[in-house]
């Protein structure tokens, strides 16, 4: 990955001009996991007394230069940085969660927990097949960043990009958000990473391995050197349920998966006010296409008319790499940070040529890729002693293209096949997507007790067509007791849809072929607007626990939903013309003495009426219902719960216990989407030691049962909107990860 000598010049032409001065900001948090001290917090100002300005020698020598700068210690300049760069970004209004990396050590997989599994500890996070997470009844949307950083999304797939050992915390931000966050709006999550500052030089190395053949070694190191500091981590996965199941049975069929990540963060202390940073990742993932036997043949190649659907082989790969450089400092007295960035995310999906082409009709070999450049600039500037003044702009620039070879087989006119020797239909498709947005707002604190924030967001969206909006927002926190803390807001949000998902292709292609359309209709999606407000209650009692209760409801016009409508792990975006989302959360938290804990319960209800684009993906009956109703959204669950505790039994040996509880994603019934799926409940025990040899040192051991009741559940029967195929949750598995620090 290669940075423009322009956006290394902007970043350079910045600092030069910059100084530093202090900013404060005031952050509210609805709900925690119990390693977080406190329900609300105040980001302190950096001290501005802690550095001794240049002296010149005044004993007449030439030869002699001027005194240095007399410099803090690397890790309070990167704390005090690091406060500066948190004041960007306010969250006054929202619902927030906070996850830390000793609450992700405590899961029963520890650091091995995939991201996706980690978020849904928090409240209002649904899980679902391929890895995905929805959020408040939203598909997708999340929007992730890094130290401050928006890292554009990748193409939607079942990799797992980000790896959990980076993080020192998560926050989850959802509900009426600042006009500092936008595009992708069903929650934004602000990771902040390990930093070799704080954790001094040293590193580890270990090991995961268990059931299904699991097989993940992993390494970090972190440390600093004079004013640079820097944090690498990498592993590597292999097992053999990559992918979910799309059967009951323990063992998937043709199910193996290849997995390297790696991520790094590297940090240069320009002076005791100014800092550059360059993060960056990869991944480089493989997946095996799980096969489903006993399923029948629906058309004849050449001779052939039977394949025993167990013996498919399709693939799909999946890559992404990203890099962000930015610069943190100060002009007078206002705080910035400008990065650049760039993000490439390519997946490829091999199908079985005869298997594909007897089941489907068609066996589309699929390159699909998205080269993401981005610009993001904030800042934040006090003023009349009660007031933070924040504004920024954010540009990303996307080129896309879809390369599919497609083997089909001539049709009737009545769709029958009408003869048994395929032949190739080539298409292309490329998409240059530009967005670009601004956002002023102010953060108001009325009294000691009550803060403000208000302003607006501008967006344009210019892909096959142009589309823009203003965006007022508004969010207020008000401290009504030392105990009880009360947020409440509204947010006009605008969500571009997926520039990588975008299709149009010449569908007149495949007419007269066994991959027609039943329907043509409008083929482009459409930029969703939507109305968010949220209102919500965190309380204090005592010392140990914490409750929040929370409460939103979205009123959305062309509502964005995803569906996989072809044989390849690809969604495709399409809309509905209304849409409506609603639903309560609660969550506890216990945190006293060996014994800490958390609870959460969420209910929801997500329709959608009218589907106005890509209608060529349903079926004509399923339309016309559509078009006069209200229906549940395929990723719908009304029922939502996640919980843990955590017992320290010594110093050195904990216990743990989590669970998940669905009452099921939906199904086909009598309407699209009619049904629910059956409740489901995972249950996850673990222990954890660590042992002291006197030549060797400390080695830190975690045994992890996955699923320990084996309780079978489906995630998704294969049928509703925009489902392609059955998909079961784990099965129980056993897992043992050892670690060594150094």
């Amino acid at each position: 990955m290669k940075l423009s000598p322009l956006a290394l010049g902007l970043s350079l032409a910045l600092y030069a001009a910059s100084s530093y001065a202090t900013a404060a900001t005031v952050a509210n948090t609805s709900g925690t996991l119990p390693a977080t001290a406190s329900s609300s917090a105040t980001a302190q100002q950096p001290a501005d007394g802690d550095t001794d300005d240049t002296t010149t020698n005044n004993d007449g020598s030439r030869n002699r230069g001027p005194s240095k700068v007399k410099q803090l210690g690397a890790v309070n300049v990167s704390a005090a940085l690091d406060q500066a760069r948190n004041a960007l970004s306010p969250d006054t209004g929202s619902s927030q969660y906070v996850i830390t990396a000793q609450n992700i050590q405590a899961l029963p997989l520890g650091d091995a927990t995939p991201l996706n599994q980690v978020l849904l500890q928090a409240p209002g996070v649904v899980q679902d097949s391929y890895g995905q997470l929805h959020v408040r009844g939203d598909h997708a949307n999340l929007q992730y960043r890094i130290n401050g950083v928006m890292i554009p999304e990748s193409i939607s797939g079942f990799g797992q990009t980000l790896d959990p050992r980076t993080i020192q915390t998560i926050k989850l931000l959802d509900g009426a958000l600042p006009a500092q966050y936008g595009e992708r709006t069903a929650a934004v999550v602000d990771i902040t990473t390990k930093s070799g500052a704080e954790l001094g030089n040293g590193g580890s190395v270990g090991i995961t391995g268990g059931s299904f053949g699991t097989l993940n070694p992993y390494a970090s190191i972190w440390g600093s050197s004079g004013n640079w500091s820097y944090f690498f981590t990498a592993n590597y996965l292999e097992n053999n349920v990559g992918i979910e199941n799309p059967t009951s049975s323990k063992d998937p069929i043709h199910d193996h998966t290849n997995q390297v990540k790696a991520f790094g963060d590297v940090s240069y202390l320009i002076d005791n006010n100014t800092r550059l940073s360059f993060i960056f990742g990869m991944t480089n993932n493989r997946f095996q296409i799980p096969n489903n036997p006993n399923q029948t043949p629906a058309f004849g190649y050449l001779d052939t008319v039977n394949f025993n659907s167990a013996n498919l082989n399709e693939l799909q790969n999946e890559q992404t790499r990203f890099g962000s450089l930015a610069l943190q400092g100060k002009f007078g007295n206002t705080n910035y940070q400008v990065s650049v960035g760039q993000r490439f995310s390519g997946l490829q999906y091999y199908p079985d040529d005869i298997g594909d082409l007897m089941f489907n009709g068609v066996a589309g070999q699929i390159n699909q890729g998205d080269h993401a450049s981005t610009l993001q600039a904030d800042f934040a500037t006090p003023w009349g002693g009660d007031h933070t003044l924040r504004y920024g702009v954010y540009g990303e620039f996307d080129r896309a293209y879809t390369n599919t070879n497609s083997l089909v087989f001539p049709a009737n006119p009545d769709g029958s096949q009408a003869s048994t020797v395929p032949f190739n239909i080539f298409t292309s498709e490329k998409i240059t997507a530009k967005t670009w947005a601004a956002y002023v707002q102010d953060e108001w604190n009325i009294t000691d007790n009550l803060t403000l924030n208000y302003g607006l967001r501008g967006d344009r969206y210019q892909a096959f067509r142009e589309e823009s909006q203003l965006s007022p927002r508004v969010g207020a926190v008000w401290q009504a007791t030392d105990s009880t803390t009360v947020h409440a807001g509204y947010s006009r949000y605008f969500t571009p849809p997926q520039t990588e998902l975008i299709s149009n292709e010449s569908i007149a292609l495949f007419a007269n072929t066994t991959n027609a359309v039943l329907n043509y209709g409008n083929n482009t999606p459409l930029v969703e607007r939507s109305n968010y407000y949220d209102i919500g209650v965190s309380q204090n009692i005592g010392s140990a626990w914490t409750v929040g209760l929370d409460s939103y409801y979205r009123d959305a016009s062309r509502l964005q939903d995803l569906g996989q409508f072809g044989t390849a792990l690809v969604y495709s975006t399409f809309n509905y013309k209304y849409g409506r989302v609603r639903g309560n959360e609660l969550s506890v938290t216990y945190n006293q003495g060996p014994v800490s804990a958390y609870f959460n319960f969420a209910y929801s209800r997500a329709m959608g009426k009218d589907v106005i684009t890509s209608q060529y993906n349903f079926h004509p009956d399923a339309l016309i219902y559509i078009a006069d109703n209200f229906i549940h959204l395929d990723h719908d669950q009304k029922e939502t719960s996640s919980g843990g505790i955590s017992y320290a039994i010594t110093d050195t040996t904990k216990v743990g216990a989590d669970y998940l509880f669905g009452s099921g994603l939906r199904e086909e019934g009598l309407t699209p989407n009619g049904l629910s799926l059956p409740y489901y409940f995972q249950l996850n025990l673990s222990v954890s030691h660590d042992f002291n040899f006197d030549s060797f040192g400390k080695l830190h051991t975690q045994l992890a049962l996955i699923n320990a009741l084996d309780r079978t559940y489906e995630l998704r029967s294969g049928t509703g909107i925009g489902v392609g195929a059955p998909q079961f949750g784990p099965r129980r598995g056993m897992y043992l990860s050892l670690q060594k620090d150094f």
